[in-house]
């Protein structure tokens, strides 16, 4: 199983939008400092996550979230209550 995931950082508004194939391990990796582009505002917490068979299928919705157009915004409405706890 691959996963596409987003995390909040816990001391500003950040939102980090990644993949992987171990969701459990990755994060714990972001929160450790092991990951340079989240190492400034950690610690993290995952507040949503979509699961795909295929690692292209990942790949394809990380980019298409990261594009910050309509689907980066739509997912952010849907998801608004997790994202303010």
């Amino acid at each position: 199983m691959h996963f596409v995931y987003i995390l909040r950082s816990y001391t500003r508004k950040e939102l980090y939008i990644g993949y992987t194939k171990n969701l459990q391990t990755r994060l714990q990796e972001h929160n450790s400092g092991k990951s340079l582009a989240t190492k400034r505002y950690s610690p993290w917490q995952l507040v949503y996550f979509e699961g795909y068979a295929n690692s292209d299928d990942a790949k394809d919705r990380e980019k298409k979230i990261k594009q910050f157009g309509k689907v980066y915004a739509q997912l952010k409405r849907r998801i608004w209550r997790s994202l303010r706890s």
